[in-house]
């Protein structure tokens, strides 16, 4: 497995960029997990103190020792440490029937519990940072037909802010004001990620955990930014249109 990128150290935590495609935990089934790969990279256990799904991309916190996760796990439950993300959805926002540029979702999210299912309060506050359409050739069954028609498919670059760390908050979140993230496999639109992967050759996950500010303990804060991963634009060469890191 390759390293783990190390944007910061100090006496309890590591701020790493953890790569799509790997599981934060370990657990049934699960290979080369963050909480047993990194460990070894540095040469003792560390503690997760918050996660992310595994095929989101980004900024996380790992505690060195447990006093310090804990530590940290009640400074990000006080809010004090901030988490954003970027991600590239089809289409723009939709709230009371109208496309929004910014706004609030808080709509609540199910957590399920073996065979129960509860609501969980949620909130997510976005910012539409730029829409493109890109025209996608759709084929006829017939792989020798020309391209029957051209579909204009709009995508989005989305800044958000959560008020909860529900369990795959934002994907449900934006799936629910019309703006699937692109590749969510889960609670996206099945469609669209189908034609995407076929002629943009998009495959991943487009959701980042982007930016990251913690305290510093002297009353000050510290902000991490890290640039898009390179899937996030991909172009498609019969058109020559790019997709957005818009």
């Amino acid at each position: 497995m390759q390293q783990i990128p190390i944007l910061f150290e100090n006496d309890e935590i590591f701020v790493i960029n953890k790569p799509a495609g790997v599981s934060v935990q370990g657990g049934q089934g699960i290979s080369h997990p963050l909480d047993e790969e990194f460990s070894k990279q540095v040469g003792f256990k560390i503690h997760l103190v918050h996660r992310l799904d595994k095929e989101t991309s980004g900024l996380m916190v790992v505690a060195k020792n447990p006093k310090a996760a804990s530590k940290w796990i009640d400074l990000i439950a006080s809010k004090q440490v901030q988490k954003e993300y970027t991600a590239i959805c089809f289409g723009e926002p939709v709230i009371n029937g109208k496309k929004q540029k910014s706004g609030t979702i808080s709509g609540a999210v199910i957590k399920k519990n073996g065979k129960n299912e509860r609501e969980q309060a949620a909130l997510t506050k976005f910012t539409v940072e730029e829409v493109k359409t890109v025209e996608i050739p759709v084929f006829s069954e017939n792989p020798d037909d020309e391209a029957s028609r051209l579909l204009p498919v709009s995508f989005s670059k989305i800044h958000l802010k959560l008020g909860t760390g529900r369990m795959h908050q934002i994907r449900i979140h934006l799936a629910s004001v019309a703006s699937p993230i692109c590749g969510d496999d889960k609670h996206g639109n099945f469609k669209l990620n189908k034609l995407i992967k076929k002629h943009l050759k998009i495959k991943n996950l487009l959701l980042c955990s982007s930016r990251l500010t913690i305290p510093t303990g002297d009353g000050k804060t510290k902000t991490f930014e890290i640039d898009l991963p390179e899937y996030f634009c991909v172009k498609d060469c019969s058109c020559g249109e790019a997709v957005p890191k818009v």
